[in-house]
């Protein structure tokens, strides 16, 4: 029994790949985006860099979370004279009666539509003393339960992902240990990637592995992809109709 390969796949089959592979590609370019505008602010220079990966999973352990959010991608929200307003309050002690009257105004006239219960940030609240109160404490970066979150979120959606491009890829006439080797590659890609946010939240120095990680799988991605976009298309091959 021949093996399937793009060489005897229908034109039908050649249009259900490419279009995957294409709306694939789209969902990875929009994630990259996403990851560069949220992350790459952290330490509010410009790109991402090794310390915006620290800030985001380690934390800015010399300041506050809202001294680090408000210094770093949020910074473009609130005057210079508004950020020191509210750095003067957290190393005055912070204090409810100080917050009323300074501290509440700032964060209603520039944070509050976005950070309320209902906003595109709530799980981010300054919309009571209270809740500010739980931002001014040390940053240890993202806590135990958001790291779950995303973990789970990203280890099922990436898997898929990558088993069902590779069951496409797998479709290419390339030497079989090229695609042994390029298949597993984003899984262990994965592992690394994910599996480094966790120690980074312990030890900074991980961070480099989520870069590595986050790097393999973009090729990895890259590689699958066009090789097969080409072998479908462009490869001197008979086709069914």
């Amino acid at each position: 029994m021949t093996e399937k390969r793009f060489s005897n796949c229908s034109v039908s089959e050649k249009l259900l790949h490419t279009s995957f592979i294409l709306i694939l590609g789209i969902g990875y370019l929009f994630a990259t985006f996403l990851i560069f505008y949220t992350v790459s602010k952290k330490d509010a220079k410009p790109g991402l860099s090794v310390e915006d990966i620290i800030i985001k999973y380690h934390g800015n352990r010399s300041g506050t979370k809202l001294e680090a959010a408000l210094t770093g991608g949020m910074n473009a929200y609130v005057s210079p004279e508004e950020l020191l307003s509210i750095v003067s309050w957290i190393h005055l002690g912070a204090k409810e009666s100080d917050f009323n009257k300074e501290i509440e105004p700032i964060l209603s006239a520039n944070c509050v539509g976005c950070h309320n219960p209902d906003g595109f940030m709530a799980y981010v609240n300054l919309t009571s003393y209270s809740n500010v109160k739980k931002f001014v404490k040390v940053d240890t970066g993202q806590s135990i339960g958001a790291l779950v979150r995303s973990s789970h979120i990203h280890l099922f959606g990436l898997s898929i992902i990558f088993y069902l491009l590779g069951r496409i890829f797998l479709l290419t006439e390339l030497p079989p240990l090229v695609k042994r080797i390029a298949v597993i590659i984003p899984f262990v890609a994965i592992f690394v990637d994910i599996g480094s946010w966790w120690f980074t939240r312990y030890a900074h120095v991980f961070a480099y592995l989520v870069l590595i990680g986050g790097a393999l799988m973009a090729l990895s991605f890259a590689f699958q992809s066009f090789m097969s976009l080409y072998q479908m298309w462009f490869m001197k091959t008979k086709t069914k109709n």
